[in-house]
């Protein structure tokens, strides 16, 4: 199933976004949704492997969006290595419906935001662009 880009979504980034999840059906949504918008997409299947990229050039990106539950790390503990090597990097979290009460503990750690999977388009690019405006 191909999204369509909101008409009024298009054009409004230019960041690039490091979207991380283990899901390759979730990081191309991802891609879908936000691609149209502007916005550059580097992915990463694993958070070492977003670790390991984002360490080898953290002014790279400007905002990273992890999955919470993935193999090997997980995404809140990927976020607190990421924001101890640049401590201004927004995350965003995104979680299970099921794993929503986490979403307080990613306020906790300093995460700016979480969103619920399934994506909800016109949700996600408000809070991608929310997060990214600093509001």
């Amino acid at each position: 199933m191909e999204v369509q880009p909101l008409p009024k979504a298009r054009n409004i980034g230019n960041e690039r976004i490091l979207l991380v999840d283990d899901e390759e059906s979730v990081v191309n949504l991802g891609r879908q949704m936000l691609e149209p918008s502007g916005y550059a997409i580097e992915s990463s299947a694993s958070g070492k492997e977003a670790l390991a990229v984002f360490r080898l050039e953290p002014d790279r990106f400007d905002l990273v969006i992890t999955d919470l539950t993935m193999p090997s790390m997980l995404g809140d503990r990927l976020a607190k290595e990421l924001m101890r090597i640049r401590p201004d990097i927004p995350v965003i979290l995104c979680m299970e419906h099921s794993e929503r009460a986490s979403g307080g503990k990613a306020k906790d750690i300093g995460l700016r935001a979480f969103i619920v999977k399934p994506f909800v388009e016109q949700q996600f690019a408000e809070t991608v662009r929310r997060v990214l405006d600093g509001r």
